[in-house]
């Protein structure tokens, strides 16, 4: 009699920073893959080379064939399209890696590169950054990264 196993497939979305480049992308284990990804597992990939390491949309299967045929269907879609399915499920473009616990994955004294992305929020930048109240943080010393 054939063993019934439950497969999982992950379809995925990640982003850099500014929110302005897409990676689409198929896996079988997503904690590892964004691992990979963040760590820099292939510095010539186009997720390390335009600092994709943000996950803002998952989408799980059962069978590789219909995550591969959704994939594929997603990367043929217009920006638009990608975008609105994301203001539909992630309306704020929230990291939904953030809280994975990698303890005992590497050593936190020599963290791999990229990694410290994963866990530390970032002061600078964004919608204040040349506001008063920006300047005031960063001149502060506040800037860089802190523990969320």
């Amino acid at each position: 009699m054939a063993s019934l196993r439950t497969h999982q497939y992950w379809v995925y979305f990640l982003t850099n920073k500014g929110n302005t480049v897409l990676y689409i992308g198929v896996t079988s284990d997503i904690q590892q893959r964004i691992f990979d990804h963040r760590t820099g597992k292939d510095k010539h990939s186009f997720a390390w080379t335009y600092q994709c390491w943000k996950l803002i949309h998952l989408e799980e299967f059962n069978n590789i064939t219909d995550a591969i045929a959704r994939e594929e269907q997603l990367k043929n879609w217009q920006r638009k399209w990608k975008n609105e399915l994301l203001e539909k499920e992630n309306p704020e473009w929230k990291d939904l890696a953030l809280d994975w616990d990698y303890s005992g994955w590497f050593d936190p004294a020599d963290p791999p590169e990229g990694f410290y992305r994963q866990n530390m929020k970032e002061n600078w930048g964004g919608p204040y950054a040349n506001s008063a109240q920006g300047r005031s943080a960063n001149a502060q010393g506040e800037g860089g990264y802190t523990e969320p």
